[in-house]
């Protein structure tokens, strides 16, 4: 990743989860914030200039889930059926980390054939959110 990909990464995440905070309320809140950040990372990478919304959606509700309840090594799917782009999250591990719970995991997005991937650790905020903690 070079420098301009990776201020994009980063800036693309506290957008993300400034965004997503501020939608909806109580729970629903704390899942756009985590979604929102997890998002916003891979949004404002190279891959992420080639999603729509609709995907992005598609690609939150899966990880979502994927860091909350899938088992570790489990590959989590998603796909946007009108633009043909999919990709998985696969969470590994979790464990903590100076009493903050973290899993690592894996991304891929696939667009026109091409497929990019993404390494990580998103830990959870007091607030219940997922923030992106590393990302290569």
């Amino acid at each position: 990743m070079g420098p301009k990909q990776g201020v994009g990464t980063v800036g693309g995440a506290v957008l993300g989860g400034l965004a997503g905070s501020a939608v909806g309320s109580g729970t629903g809140r704390l899942w756009a914030t985590g979604a929102g950040v997890l998002l916003g990372a891979l949004v404002g990478s190279e891959i992420g200039k080639s999603l729509d919304r609709a995907d992005r959606q598609y690609m939150a509700e899966r990880t979502q889930y994927a860091l909350e309840s899938a088992p570790s090594g489990q590959t989590v799917e998603w796909r946007n059926p009108d633009s043909g782009h999919y990709g998985t999250v696969v969470p590994q591990r979790a464990y903590q980390d100076q009493g903050t719970y973290c899993r690592e995991y894996t991304q891929t997005v696939n667009i026109g054939g091409k497929t990019e991937r993404a390494y990580g650790t998103a830990c959870r905020q007091p607030d219940g959110s997922w923030q992106i903690v590393s990302n290569q």
